[in-house]
Formats: C-alpha cells, sequence, structure tokens
C-alpha cells in the first residue's frame, strides 16, 4: 500500500489529481484507491509512506533502440516503465520475455523486428535491405516466424518493396511504425528534394505511429521551413488518425554537438550508454561535430512549432527519444523530450500525456496501462513534487512501482541499485547478440567482420 499521496491520472482532457489518497497494490494491479482515514480493505504486506508526494503512472518511451540489457535498468531507473524497440533482433524477444518473467529487472519492452529498408543514403549496417515485392513478403514473413509482431519500415524503403511489406504485414496480423518510406529519392535543379511516394497519401496507410518530425518535415515539406504548407500537411496527417513521435531530443542533442564542437556527445550521463552504441554513433558524432549550428538550431525552433501545429490539428502526440542512437541516453533523454513537448504543447499535462494516456491507447492497452485507477497495471512513479507545476520535477523520482514491486530513491541511484545495473556494460554479451541477429536476418558475420566494420572496435 502507498500511504497518503496525491494521484494523478492523465485519460481525460484535463488532470484528474485526488489528494490524500491511499493506494492498494495486489499482483501487479491497482487494487483500490480510497481516500486516507478511510478503512483498508485488506492488510498490506508493505505500507509505503507517500504523506508529501506525487504519484503518475509510468512513463512509455515509444522509440528506443536497446543494444543491451543495462539500458533496461537505466530506463526504470528514471521512471520509464514501458518502451517500445525500434529496431529488433532475437534477443530482444528474449529480454522481453525474461522481464516478465521477472529475471531481469527494467519496463516492459516492446519491439520490432529488424529495420526493413533498401539500399540508400540512410541505409545502415545492420538494416534488413529489401529492393524488390518478393524480397520484402520473405523479409517479413521471416521476422513473423522469429516472434516479431511490428514491422518498422525505413525511409529509403522502394515502392515495390513497402507496399509488398505492408500488405503482408497486415495479412500476418503486424503492425507497421517506422520513417514513412520515400520511394526513391531525386533533387531538383534548385537541390529540393523530390519523392516517389507521397507522404500525405501514405501516412493513411494504417501505421502504427510515424516518427520523427524533422523526417516528416523533410519528406512532406520537400526539406521547406514553411509554417502554412507544415499547417496543411497536419491537416493530412490528422484525417488519418496516425499518431506521429516527434523525438524533439534526438535532433537537438545533435545541435548541441554541433554548438559545443563535439564535446556535448561526452557529458555526464552517457556513461550508461553501451560502449557499442557509442562506437557505432562515432561518425555521426564527428560529422555534426564540424556541422554549423545556427542553422540547425532554425530548424529545430521550427520542429518546436510544427508538433505545437500537429496537435492544434488534432494529430496524437506521443513521446519517445530515439534513446540508444547518437548520444540519446537511455532514461534521461525521455526526460528531455518531455521537457521539449511542455514547451511544443504549451502544457506540462499534454506532454506527460503523451507518455501515458495516450500511448497506452495506441498500444491497446487502455485501462491496463497509462492510468492510475482500480484495475490498472501497478507501473508508477512517485515524486516530492508536482510535474504539472513543474514538468522539471520528473527528474528525480522518489520511487519508482514495477509489475508491484517498489524501488525506493536508493534502489533507484545508489551505489548497488538500478544504476550499478546501467552501468554493468558487457561487449562480449552486446556482440553476441547482435552477431545472432545479423544470421537471423541472413547475414551472417564473423566477430571481427563486425569489428572492422564499426571501425576496428574489438569484440
Amino acid at each position: 500500500m502507498i500511504r497518503n499521496v496525491t494521484a494523478i491520472d492523465f485519460r481525460g482532457e484535463r488532470p484528474d489529481m485526488t489528494e490524500n489518497v491511499s493506494i492498494f497494490i495486489a499482483d501487479g494491479r491497482i487494487v483500490g484507491i480510497l481516500p486516507q482515514g478511510e478503512p483498508d480493505p485488506a492488510t498490506p504486506e508493505m505500507v509505503f509512506d507517500g504523506t508529501g508526494l506525487t504519484v503518475i503512472p509510468g512513463l512509455h518511451d515509444m522509440h528506443v533502440h536497446i543494444w543491451d540489457q543495462t539500458e533496461l535498468a537505466a530506463n526504470l531507473m528514471h521512471g520509464v516503465t514501458t518502451v517500445r524497440n525500434m529496431s529488433g533482433m532475437p534477443f530482444h524477444l528474449r529480454l522481453a520475455e525474461q522481464l516478465e518473467a521477472g529475471a531481469l529487472c527494467g519496463p516492459h519492452l516492446l519491439t520490432a523486428g529488424p529495420i526493413l529498408n533498401s539500399k540508400g543514403p540512410d541505409s545502415q549496417i545492420y538494416h534488413q535491405i529489401v529492393e524488390t515485392g518478393e524480397d520484402a513478403h520473405a523479409a517479413v514473413q521471416q521476422q513473423h516466424a522469429l516472434g516479431f509482431r511490428r514491422l518498422k519500415v525505413y525511409s529509403n524503403l522502394s515502392a515495390e518493396a513497402y507496399h509488398a511489406a505492408r500488405e503482408e504485414a497486415h495479412r500476418l496480423g503486424m503492425v507497421v511504425t517506422g520513417h514513412v518510406p520515400e520511394g526513391g529519392r531525386s533533387f531538383d535543379e534548385t537541390g529540393r528534394p523530390r519523392f516517389a511516394l507521397n507522404l500525405a497519401e501514405v501516412v493513411g496507410d494504417g501505421f502504427e505511429t510515424i516518427e520523427h518530425v524533422e523526417a516528416i518535415a523533410w519528406h512532406g515539406l520537400e526539406g521547406a521551413l514553411d509554417y502554412a504548407a507544415a499547417r496543411m500537411l497536419a491537416r493530412q496527417i490528422a484525417t488519418s488518425k496516425v499518431p506521429v513521435t516527434p523525438t524533439l531530443i534526438a535532433h537537438l542533442n545533435l545541435v548541441e554537438v554541433a554548438q559545443s564542437g563535439g564535446a556535448y556527445a561526452y557529458r555526464s550521463g552517457v556513461e550508461t550508454l553501451p560502449p557499442l552504441a557509442q562506437v557505432v554513433a562515432a561518425p555521426s558524432i564527428a560529422r555534426w561535430a564540424s556541422e554549423q549550428a545556427l542553422p540547425e538550431r532554425k530548424k529545430h525552433e521550427f520542429y518546436i512549432q510544427f508538433t505545437r501545429i500537429l496537435d492544434e490539428e488534432g494529430v496524437p502526440i506521443v513521446a519517445g527519444s530515439d534513446a540508444g542512437i547518437f548520444t540519446n541516453v537511455p532514461g534521461a533523454s525521455l526526460l528531455d523530450e518531455l521537457e521539449l513537448l511542455a514547451v511544443a504543447l504549451a502544457s506540462p499535462f499534454k506532454a506527460i500525456k503523451a507518455a501515458t494516456a495516450t500511448p497506452a491507447e495506441i498500444l491497446g492497452h487502455a485501462g491496463e496501462a497509462g492510468c492510475l485507477a482500480e484495475g490498472c497495471a501497478a507501473d508508477l512513479v512517485l515524486y516530492r513534487c508536482n510535474p504539472l507545476m513543474d514538468i522539471n520535477c520528473l527528474r528525480l523520482p522518489e520511487a519508482v512501482i514495477m509489475r508491484g514491486k517498489l524501488f525506493d530513491a536508493d534502489q533507484l541511484r545508489g551505489d548497488t541499485g538500478l544504476r550499478a545495473l546501467a552501468l554493468d556494460h558487457d561487449n562480449e554479451r552486446t556482440f553476441s547478440n547482435i552477431l545472432e541477429g545479423f544470421a537471423a536476418q541472413g547475414y551472417p558475420i564473423t566477430p571481427q567482420q563486425l569489428g572492422e566494420a564499426l571501425g576496428g572496435v574489438a569484440p
């Protein structure tokens, strides 16, 4: 039982806040919320005094890249109780099972399969590359056979491969998410990009979410920072009812890398990124360290306003950080994203709703997750302040409850708690999992070949 707290639920159009209540938890669920002073429905095994504390549902990060199990602890340490992994390998399926069985400590883990892409400027070593419809059908069937139920598509995916992949995924009951595929990219005589697939038409294809407001601006606005065109595009996206994951922090972190000449990539906190993730990011960090920051900062301001426009036009917004990529720190980057969303949406309530009730609804978990009421999952975060008054309050959880188990401040940040697990990196384990993933995609390579591809890092 959590005694004498202020409870906030985010499912309505405004916060539902109740003071001085006790929350009763059993078998990982909330079984009762009663005003302080009413008789307890049963004798609780443990009582946590929440006097002066505010409790909210656990946070969702709807866009992460998990390289190793250490990141799971890092997320939970910051109050993140559900993550959606956007580039999957077989080990992610095992991690999800181990988490739910209690063999590992961390949030609920949902995962896409390997990123489906075609060759092009945005293709990467760990993408599953397909060019034809036949290739795409086979890749989707393979991912489904491995146990994946979420397909992530990417920017360079050819039109033929995209349509075939979407059709097969939906036939198999898989959800489709990711970047809106361009179908092919060219440039006119002025240098403006042109795309074979029209974003405004493709967003109506039944995506779970579409990712990255900067990618939407690049594709849908052909790179133009045009507010009138942005509003027209937002209205088209709203008609499709597809939610958007802006990942504002992912671009801003790169702007800060440019502003600092690269130093920002080595700030305090990045030690929770697995070493291999930092190696993979190194070429991009080096490139951004030499970029001019001012033009990119202007783009960031446009992305903030574009996110506001999307919200004003009725597009559902969900919070995601792109943690695990570039210099986006697991857990902490979601809190950065929520600060940016509080500005973009002009409301801490809307920002937190984008990490609680809205993603739960999109994932089909409404009434079970992202909520604070009888019957909801006991995935909760407690604070010594009210995050509706100051979004920075989210930075320092006093306690986290995950699957009904309470982690106090010392267990979150102490030398032997979740922080210790977050720093327990194991390159050999990470390499082994990734090599298995490449083999599952049909690209078997040796540890030495992987190391060479990643710039000479040793497994």
